[in-house]
């Protein structure tokens, strides 16, 4: 079940592309646009990612850091990261902890096989660690435009 707008953000540790260790509550006092996505370096995550990263500017001057999370490995983020010059922090959740946590990781249909797999959703959380806005079943064109417009 997805995460209410108006209630605390789930806090969560995790090791990231660099290798180090983050925690969700380190950003408190920064809004965090907090991205789920179901694989690096396939077409529709390299276009979500190149969005955010072509659009930072626009989203740190609403005092705003970005969190891609998605089940892949430190070793893939990494090469994701470089391959692309991605310019924000992504999470690896390769026990789909966070994903279960958030709600994202959920029975999907493609070709009409059913299998587990990440949704492809955005939370939008404040400075104060509460949801603001949940963007559910992404699509790419427009939703940095949403997101901007959620951070006000």
């Amino acid at each position: 079940m997805l995460p209410k707008i108006g209630k605390p953000a789930s806090d969560f540790t995790a090791t990231i592309d660099d290798g180090t260790t983050i925690s969700l509550s380190d950003f408190k006092g920064k809004s965090v646009v907090l991205y789920f996505y179901p694989q690096d370096d396939t077409e529709t995550c390299t276009k979500q990612a190149c969005a955010f990263r072509d659009n930072m500017e626009r989203l740190t001057s609403k005092g705003a850091i970005v969190i891609g999370v998605s089940p892949d490995s430190v070793k893939l983020h990494t090469k994701f990261k470089t391959k692309y010059n991605l310019n924000f922090i992504l999470v690896s959740d390769e026990d789909k902890s966070i994903c279960n946590k958030y709600g994202v990781w959920a029975m999907k249909t493609l070709y009409g096989r059913d299998y587990m797999g990440v949704v492809r959703t955005t939370f939008v959380i404040n400075s104060k660690g509460i949801i603001t806005h949940v963007f559910t079943n992404v699509r790419i064109k427009g939703h940095v435009d949403k997101v901007l417009d959620a951070l006000g």
